[in-house]
C-alpha cells in the first residue's frame, strides 16, 4: 500500500496517562480532614501518583496488526485502555476511527451464567444484531474449542478454566469485523490449532482493513502474529518498526526467553 493510500485508524499525539494508586495506608481520618482534602484538591495519605504513559506519540492505519511489547509496568495495557477510550490522558490526545474494541483476559464475563448464555449476550454487546447472534453462534463456539471435551458451552462460567474463559472471548470479539480490535495477552491461552486459528483471523480482519493491537508477553506470538512492534518501556516508546526487528532489540535488552539462551 503506497504512503498516499495510507489511511490512519489509531493516532496517539504525546500521550502521558497518570494514575493514583493506594501506598498501604489504611487509616480512616476524620471526616474533616477529608473534606479538607475534597475542597484543596489534595489526594489522601498513602495515596501515591503512577505516571505509567509519558509521551507517547505514533500513529496506525488500516490493515496494520501491531504488537506491543515491554517488560511488565512498562504501560503496555494502559495505552490500550486509553486507545479503547477506558481511560483518560492526563495529557496529549488520542484520535480513533470508528469504535475501538477491547478484548482482554481480565474482562468481565457472568460468572453464573452458562457459556451459551455469555455468548449472546457477549455477541449483544460487541453490537451484533440478534439474527447475527442466530447466525453465528455455531461458529463461535466450534472457534473456542470448548465443546471439543464435552459439552461446557452448557456449563456456568465459573467451571471454565481461564484458558477456557479467553479463548471464549477472543472467538466472540472475532466473530465480528472491527475497525480496530484491542487484544490484551487472549492468544496466549490455548494449544497450537487454537492459536494458529486466531493468527488466521487477526489476518482476515487486517484484509477487511481493520487494524489489530496485540499485547502479549510471547514475543513468537507478536512475531507470528504482527507485522509492527511497538516497544515501551517504563511508559516511553522506546522503538517502533517491523515486528522481527523490535522483539530483537527488545530480546537484546531483556536476554532471550527461557529456553532459547
Amino acid at each position: 500500500m503506497a504512503d498516499t493510500e495510507r489511511v490512519p485508524t489509531v493516532v496517539v499525539d504525546g500521550v502521558h496517562i497518570t494514575y493514583r494508586v493506594n501506598g498501604g495506608r489504611t487509616g480512616r481520618g476524620s471526616a474533616t480532614s477529608a473534606l479538607s482534602r475534597i475542597v484543596s484538591r489534595r489526594a489522601a495519605p498513602g495515596v501515591r501518583e503512577v505516571h505509567a504513559v509519558k509521551g507517547v506519540s505514533f500513529a496506525a492505519y488500516r490493515g496494520e496488526s501491531i504488537g506491543l511489547i515491554g517488560s511488565n509496568g512498562s504501560g503496555k495495557s494502559t495505552l490500550l485502555k486509553a486507545i479503547a477510550g477506558l481511560l483518560p490522558t492526563a495529557r496529549g490526545t488520542v484520535w480513533t476511527h470508528g469504535r475501538p474494541s477491547l478484548l482482554g483476559v481480565d474482562a468481565a464475563l457472568m460468572s453464573d451464567l452458562t457459556g451459551e448464555r455469555n455468548v449472546v449476550l457477549g455477541s449483544l454487546a460487541m453490537g451484533m444484531s440478534r439474527q447475527q447472534v442466530r447466525e453465528r453462534y455455531d461458529g463461535i463456539v466450534e472457534f473456542s474449542g470448548i465443546n471439543e471435551k464435552g459439552d461446557f458451552i452448557s456449563l456456568p462460567m465459573r467451571t471454565y478454566s481461564s484458558g477456557m474463559g479467553a479463548r471464549l472471548r477472543f472467538s466472540i470479539a472475532a466473530a465480528k469485523d472491527h475497525d480496530v480490535l484491542l487484544v490484551d495477552e487472549a492468544l496466549s491461552t490455548g494449544d497450537a490449532r487454537f492459536r494458529r486459528r486466531s493468527r488466521e483471523r487477526i489476518d482476515e480482519l487486517r484484509a477487511l482493513a481493520g487494524t489489530v493491537f496485540l499485547v502479549s508477553h510471547s514475543n513468537s506470538a507478536v512475531t507470528e502474529t504482527c507485522d509492527r512492534a511497538i516497544w515501551l518501556e517504563a511508559g516511553r516508546l522506546r522503538m517502533d518498526g517491523p515486528a522481527r526487528e523490535v522483539v530483537a532489540a527488545y530480546e537484546e535488552f531483556t536476554g532471550p526467553p527461557a529456553g532459547r539462551r
